[in-house]
């Protein structure tokens, strides 16, 4: 059977709950918070020539930690200590500009409805799903659900955390990251409002960015078969950088198993003569209008 048991790596003894490997995301998390925290205090001295190519770069950034690093610390801790943990989630929070904890329910859904079509009342499991505010069937334009993804949804996130069941702990958490964030960007501003100005248009972009990601990892996937649930792109630089993000078919097939273990996966995968059904690209996710073109 494979699963992510079967699938697992080799733990290690010391701090990380999964692999050594999860070092890997980890640093670059932290380099990516330290980044932003750089492009604050070094504005002043930098010139426009500087500052928006690093500017296109931190929504880069935004983007791929969202879909590599923040995603795979939704489906598995890095660390063992619930208190590391906790530190590693409001630094995400801070970082890619909304709750962690928040991300997770989010994620959840999304992995319930695994970008399903609308039901007869019109409604989908996948909050996020391509479908849920497409017409006739088709998919919502890649442009629509890009710039206004990150708007939607927020209010029905927060009741599905509020329902009975959910560890009260999650909930206080998700606000208390929610409310960090915006008291960040606050700090922002009183530190520099000029910087403020120039940094949240780049911060819009790169939810967009992941927000394109997200479209193109279900784009001419089909929501009614499992093993076809997202759709694969096997570039090795992509896959190295993005934590095998290219192997989304393979992920919603088994969302548990390590990034790590990706590869491994596939190749189980193409032994059970599954994979004629899984849609591939050639390019990475985010420029995944290429294949689509």
């Amino acid at each position: 059977m494979i699963n992510s048991t079967t699938l697992a790596p080799r733990k290690p003894t010391f701090l990380l709950a999964h692999s050594w490997w999860d070092v890997f995301p980890v640093t670059m998390g932290l380099l990516h918070f330290a980044f932003q925290i750089w492009l604050l205090f070094a504005f002043p001295r930098l010139s426009w020539w500087a500052l928006v190519p690093l500017g296109f770069f931190y929504s880069y950034c935004i983007a791929w930690n969202i879909e590599s690093v923040a995603h795979n610390f939704t489906h598995n801790n890095y660390f063992k200590s619930h208190l590391l943990n906790r530190a590693f989630s409001l630094i995400e929070s801070l970082t890619i500009g909304f709750s962690q904890q928040f991300y997770k329910t989010v994620h959840r859904r999304h992995h319930i409805g695994n970008s399903d079509r609308p039901d007869k009342d019109g409604n989908t499991r996948d909050w996020f799903s391509i479908y849920r505010y497409g017409k006739d069937g088709a998919p919502e334009s890649v442009w629509k659900y890009s710039l206004l993804g990150m708007f939607r949804g927020s209010n029905e996130i927060y009741q599905e955390m509020m329902k009975g069941g959910r560890k009260i702990d999650d909930v206080r958490w998700a606000k208390f990251e929610d409310g960090a964030h915006y008291a960040w960007f606050a700090i922002g501003f009183i530190i520099n409002w000029k910087f403020m100005l120039y940094f949240l248009p780049f911060y819009y972009l790169g939810h967009v960015m992941s927000m394109m990601v997200g479209y193109y990892e279900h784009f001419q996937a089909n929501p009614d078969l499992p093993i076809a649930w997202g759709v694969s792109t096997y570039g090795k630089l992509y896959n190295f950088f993005w934590l095998n993000n290219g192997y989304h078919a393979e992920h919603h097939y088994r969302p548990r198993v390590h990034w790590t273990k990706m590869k491994e996966l596939h190749t189980a995968i193409l032994g059970d003569d599954h994979a004629k059904d899984i849609h591939v690209i050639k390019h990475s996710h985010l420029l995944g209008f290429l294949d689509a073109a």
